[in-house]
């Protein structure tokens, strides 16, 4: 990939350049879907770990499970969810804003001090477009989408999937990009467009 096109991967709708990576290893606990779906979400979390090159454990320290997962129907059921809301503060605003988007997903993430990912949060409203995905493709993706910071708009019109024969994988270059992103000379967070320039030197290297 070109430095242009790596930079429009972190640059936010607002213009400013923002990338983050995960600095503690990865927890995941997914609500909301059946054991073999378990099983599927966690081997696509674990894959794109490995493929990063960081790390997972079984609980975290601080906060038990840092990447969680939760899938539901409507959005109403997570304000019943015990302590979310003091997870997640303005839970019900967020509520309502997306029900009135329409929205099928959406993704919260938590910083530690360096700006490096402490933790994240992903809510998926399976509606009729989510439903119809295979296990295997929405874990991917959800697994993709969280292990690093992308802008808001990185995957607008385009997915970080492709369809090769029968499977589905991570486009080779969307995965060049996470592995040099990992690079452990590479900073945990960077708000400097430079950053760019230095993941696409990396990026031909893995």
């Amino acid at each position: 990939m070109e430095p242009h096109q790596i930079e429009t991967l972190f640059t936010r709708s607002d213009g400013s350049y923002l990338f983050a990576r995960w600095g503690r290893p990865i927890v995941p606990v997914v609500f909301g879907v059946d054991d073999a779906s378990l099983a599927v979400f966690k081997g696509a979390f674990e894959a794109v770990v490995t493929l990063a090159g960081h790390r997972m454990a079984e609980t975290d320290p601080e906060l038990g499970a840092n990447l969680m997962v939760f899938a539901f129907r409507d959005w109403a059921e997570l304000l019943a969810v015990k302590d979310l809301n003091r997870l997640v503060p303005d839970l019900a605003p967020l509520v309502a804003r997306l029900q009135a988007a329409g929205a099928n997903q959406y993704r919260i993430f938590r910083f530690e001090p360096d700006g490096a990912i402490r933790a994240a949060f992903v809510f998926l409203r399976m509606d009729a477009a989510l439903a119809a995905m295979e296990a295997e493709t929405l874990a991917l993706a959800q697994a993709v989408q969280t292990v690093l910071l992308w802008s808001d708009r990185a995957f607008d019109g385009t997915s970080p999937l492709a369809r090769v024969g029968g499977r589905v994988i991570l486009r080779p270059e969307i995965g060049a990009v996470i592995r040099a992103a990992y690079d452990p000379v590479m900073p945990r967070a960077a708000r400097d467009p430079s950053h760019a320039l230095r993941l696409a030197a990396r990026v031909g290297r893995h």
